[in-house]
């Protein structure tokens, strides 16, 4: 009998980023956030980690 839990899919192989962006896809879908608005706010996101990499 085959357990599917015992073969790692190939997101449990991805790096890091990936299944961080596959998180995020997922969140913001399902909470149908509209893509203006995503985008938007990664913006900010992305202006706020900019900034702590640069402390």
């Amino acid at each position: 009998m085959s357990n599917e839990n015992s073969t790692p899919s190939n997101l449990d192989q991805a790096p890091e980023e990936i299944k961080l962006a596959v998180d995020l896809i997922y969140l913001l879908e399902s909470n149908e956030i509209a893509p203006e608005t995503a985008l938007k706010a990664i913006e900010i996101v992305r202006s706020d980690l900019l900034t702590k990499l640069k402390q």
